[in-house]
Formats: C-alpha cells, structure tokens, sequence
C-alpha cells in the first residue's frame, strides 16, 4: 500500500475529517440521503442499470459511494456483477472505514461483505459488485487507464481545497474514459468545474443540491 495514507479527524465520533483538505468525508447531515441524492439521482440510477453497467469515481473515501450503489443495484434484482472503479490518493484503512460506515447502519449487509475480504487497495470480487481501488494521483492514474464508464461520480474534497481533482485536464480524462452517452455527476456546482465538464463535452445542467448546498451538477456526455 502507498505510503500516502487518509489523515483524519472524528466529528461525532463517525464523521471523518480530512485534515490534509479541511473536509469531511461525507455531509454532516445525512451521508447516505447526499449519496442517494447526488450520484444515484444525477446519474438517474438505477433507472439506467444493465448487465455490465460500469460506475468509475474520483475519490474512493469512506467507500459510502460504493456500496449505496452496491445496495441499489442488488435490490434493483441485478445478480451479474456491478463494474465499480475508484480512484484514491489518500486510501483509508479498513478499521477507520468500519467506524465512518458504522453511521449507516441500513448498508450493513453490503459493508460487513465489503469488509470481510476488503485490505485496502487493490481489487476485489464480491460476486454482484467487481470492485477495483486504483491509488495514487488520478492525474497520473486515469490517463493510463484501459476502462469507460457508464457513469461517473465525481467525489473529491471541495474544488477549493483540493483544486487538483477537478483541473481541465482531468476533467477531460474523465470524458474520454466515459461511454458514448454516459453521465457524471457531483456535489459541487463551482463554475470552474462546469466549464470544465462543457470544455471536455459534457452537456451540463445546475439543479438543486442536497441540503444546505443549494445546486450541484450532472452532465451527459454529448
């Protein structure tokens, strides 16, 4: 594993915090409605799930992503495997993503499966859900990347502390690695980012965000 570990502080004693960016991990309201919300909702899932569907992300984390898509495939009655591809700098240990997950307990299932075989990097075959961890930085990872994906999460800190996910150039990365058609979606509806999106050919649209953020983005590859 990288030597390049998640440094972290508890709010509430489930709330991760990173202390390289200033931010938690997850909305301090309520991490799984934001996720449901943000990604399932802007990626119109899993209304669009088909056999091979494959989801790539920017910002592994907590794995709260994940598994909220993990869960909604299965009880969408999906039984082939889920493609999920996570890119992740600062990888967190097993045991500190057992305590953040601990906050949901309707992902039980999904997370003591994930963490019974889960190490901390690499990939892993959980029968309904093929999931791979690329780590390092995804400006270096996700050019040299074979995959495409049907639907992007985009999940890295906030684009004003961590203005390295979410550059012209990665955004353009994230497009030529989605599929014809594919979507991304993501919290922040900073308008860098959406130029950047538009640049790179998404066709992008600002609705209303989950809680007190007042718009996030979506787009759909033109």
């Amino acid at each position: 594993m990288q030597d390049q570990q998640a440094e972290l502080q508890w709010r509430d004693g489930h709330v991760p915090v990173s202390t390289r960016f200033d931010d938690p991990y997850f909305s301090l309201e309520n991490g799984l409605a934001e996720t449901r919300h943000v990604f399932l909702d802007g990626n119109d899932l899993p209304d669009r799930f088909f056999d091979g569907f494959h989801i790539a992300e920017l910002g592994f984390g907590t794995g709260l992503n994940m598994l909220t898509a993990w869960a909604a495939w299965e009880e969408a009655g999906h039984r082939s495997p889920l493609q999920f591809t996570s890119f992740e700098a600062f990888p967190m240990t097993p045991v500190d993503m057992a305590q953040a997950l601990g906050a949901f307990p309707s992902l039980s299932s999904w997370r003591d499966r994930f963490l019974e075989v889960w190490t901390g990097e690499g990939a892993c075959d959980l029968g309904t859900m093929h999931l791979k961890v690329i780590t390092g930085d995804a400006r270096q990872t996700l050019p040299t990347w074979a995959g495409h994906a049907d639907a992007w999460f985009l999940d890295g800190f906030s684009p004003a502390k961590n203005p390295e996910l979410w550059g012209d150039a990665l955004l353009s990365e994230v497009a030529r690695h989605t599929t014809p058609g594919g979507t991304v979606a993501t919290y922040t509806a900073a308008g860098f980012v959406r130029r950047g999106l538009n640049d790179a050919g998404f066709a992008v649209t600002r609705v209303p965000g989950y809680g007190r953020k007042r718009h996030m983005v979506r787009g759909a590859l033109a």
